[in-house]
């Protein structure tokens, strides 16, 4: 396993230096302009993603920019997803725009970062026909935007820093997390597993782990500061713990997360079902802070398409693995990750998936076409599904999951369900909506005092994957 550096605290004090220094500048443009300097970050992909744009945003705040809504800004960042082709084909269209802004906005800086930019051929075509972008840099090395900002506002052209290999981690800097009471924790990056459709190993890098201590140190101080439920992020947090010094798992990690006062819930995202083991099954059991809430990507039923696809289990390990979650932790919420169209995908596999699904009764899917992804080993599959085929496939495996998880909200109808009120509903004025432990939603009529806060919610009617709800009291 490749050596883990540690450096953060030296690190992390030499970016907020670069900080400071930018500050002091942009106080005189400021004053000079007679107007703040803006910035907006939009974030393409997973939580991971959006957690390190909390931490880019809570950079660019500490230099003196405020954000705004839209991308007629004084910064505009992007950060990037490459797991589907669509994803950069979006990021394309999106800068071409820009382009056009920053023809009216000549001091505008545009900033591309993320998965994507790690990708030499995506460089190359930014370098060549997007050469009004002034920063590029991938995912090692999100810390360094304040640097990366100085030297660029010392130069002429381009800036472009990207880390092939990933040997530290950096964190104690600052962050604006999107939610006051509810914020992701990284406990570890990149991933091992090389699925062989998926290019976030070779983006994301080999998989390291935080030491437990500074993870629980970081919760502690979101706690102070308001946060009350937790999300663990990692590609696999399942292998949380390989290669510390410390003998420590994720099942022992999440157990240490539930002793902390201040904490009322703890989330995590993503396990791998090959390994979720019984101790953490019985961790999220026996520990009331831990939502009854698993989510268990698939990707296919078909054990023939699990092992091209690398996967290491089979049809039968994942029921089985299911079952055993639902035995130990009543009432759980399952939901999952499916690819459709996977290269040489048959019929005969594809019904194999619907009878997973139909088994397991997810309560929801995130569902995929699948994306072929230059170097990952399933491009140079054969057998490519034909997309007329792989649409009506994935139409049926929508309804069926939807059929699905229409009846399992329809059953908690009546129910009484403490929620975490998250953000005004988009239902109309005077509703809120909250956050089950499931993970599901429900909207209710409320104001925004209660944001933040957790209430008791009668349910009252099911709308598929949501519900709508009263006060109860």
């Amino acid at each position: 396993m490749r050596q883990q550096i540690d450096i953060s605290a030296e690190e992390s004090a030499k970016q907020l230096q670069f900080a400071h220094l930018l500050k002091e500048r942009l106080d005189t443009k400021r004053q000079a302009l007679g107007r703040d300097l803006t910035y907006h970050i939009e974030t393409f992909g997973c939580q991971m993603n959006a957690k390190d744009s909390e931490k880019l945003a809570g950079i660019l705040e500490t230099i003196g920019y405020k954000e705004t809504e839209d991308e007629n800004a004084d910064i505009v960042l992007y950060n990037t997803c490459t797991v589907r082709e669509n994803a950069n084909n979006r990021v394309y269209g999106r800068v071409g725009f820009l382009g056009k802004l920053k023809k009216k906005k000549p001091d505008m800086k545009i900033i591309l970062c993320g998965c994507m930019m790690q990708e030499q051929h995506v460089v190359e075509k930014i370098k060549s026909s997007y050469r009004f972008v002034d920063i590029i840099f991938g995912t090692h090395n999100i810390y360094k935007l304040a640097e990366l900002l100085y030297e660029q506002e010392n130069s002429d052209g381009m800036c472009i820093d990207i880390q092939k290999d990933a040997d530290r981690i950096v964190e104690n800097l600052p962050s604006a997390r999107k939610y006051s009471f509810k914020g992701g924790v990284n406990i570890m990056y990149g991933c091992n597993n090389f699925c062989s459709y998926c290019i976030v190993p070779y983006v994301r890098g080999r998989e390291r782990s935080r030491r437990p201590d500074d993870i629980l140190q970081e919760i502690r101080e979101m706690t102070e500061n308001g946060v009350s439920e937790i999300m663990l992020l990692g590609q696999n947090v399942n292998s949380y713990g390989h290669g510390l010094e410390e003998s420590i798992n994720f099942a022992g990690l999440l157990e240490k997360v539930c002793r902390i006062d201040k904490v009322k819930r703890v989330r995590f995202m993503t396990p791998h079902p090959k390994d979720l083991t019984d101790d953490i099954i019985e961790v999220i059991a026996r520990e009331p802070k831990v939502c009854n809430h698993v989510h268990l990507p698939l990707q296919s039923g078909s054990s023939r398409l699990l092992k091209l696809m690398n996967r290491h289990y089979t049809k039968e390990d994942y029921l089985a693995l299911t079952e055993r979650i639902k035995a130990g932790i009543p009432g759980v919420s399952l939901t999952t990750d499916i690819i459709v169209g996977f290269p040489g995908e048959t019929e005969e596999d594809f019904e194999e998936t619907l009878d997973v699904v139909k088994k397991v009764r997810f309560s929801s899917a995130f569902t995929f076409i699948y994306s072929k992804r230059t170097g990952t080993p399933a491009a140079k599959m054969p057998d490519q599904v034909p997309e007329e085929v792989v649409k009506k496939r994935f139409d049926r495996l929508l309804k069926t999951i939807s059929d699905i998880s229409a009846e399992i909200t329809e059953e908690a109808v009546g129910n009484i369900e403490n929620v975490l009120v998250e953000e005004k509903s988009s239902q109309g004025e005077g509703y809120v909506t909250g956050r089950l432990a499931n993970n599901l939603l429900v909207h209710f009529k409320g104001d925004e005092s209660l944001l933040g806060s957790y209430v008791d919610v009668k349910l009252l009617e099911a709308k598929g994957f949501y519900y709508i709800g009263e006060i109860f009291s």
